[in-house]
């Protein structure tokens, strides 16, 4: 008799794994947390960060998005900006070639109505610092913000599972 009743548990187990597994398939809507990187000073920047990776989620996942599902936020730890100031150190004869990059550093979570965090997908996208166009334009950082923020987006909805 415990075989099976063992059997029948593990019958059990199995057909409810799956129901307790999260995916990122359907979203009740997005949200950008950035109070990690405001506390480390990012200010103003940090704010145009969210505006940008908020608007960015939404585009990438809009099609996900439907009526009382979890809500996909993404809690941004950090943003490196570094200095650019045209082709620094790339030559024809180097190998991997030489510049600067910039980085987004962040974790997507998937968040219940009860506010349990349900699945976890952390992240980090690069770009050339170049991105953000001319490195003498006084707009040059804000556009390379913009492009970490659309490349954090992107790469997220290609990496998060869709069942």
């Amino acid at each position: 008799m415990r075989i099976p009743g063992l059997a029948a548990v593990m019958g059990l187990a199995l057909i409810a794994g799956p129901a307790f597994a999260q995916d990122f398939g359907r979203l009740g809507g997005v949200s950008v947390d950035v109070r990690p990187l405001a506390a480390q000073g990012g200010g103003l920047q940090a704010e145009a960060l969210r505006a940008d990776l908020t608007a960015a989620l939404r585009q990438a996942f809009g099609d996900r998005i439907v009526r009382g599902a979890p809500t996909l936020v993404v809690r941004v730890s950090g943003l490196s900006l570094n200095p650019y100031a045209g082709s620094q150190g790339a030559s024809r004869g180097s190998f991997g070639g030489g510049g600067v990059t910039d980085y987004l550093d962040g974790e997507a979570l998937l968040v219940g109505r009860d506010g349990a965090v349900l699945a976890r997908h952390p992240q980090l996208s690069a770009l050339p610092a170049s991105s953000g166009g001319a490195w003498y334009d006084p707009a040059s950082e804000r556009r390379r913000v913009a492009a970490l923020a659309e490349h954090y987006a992107a790469w997220l909805r290609r990496q998060l599972p869709a069942r």
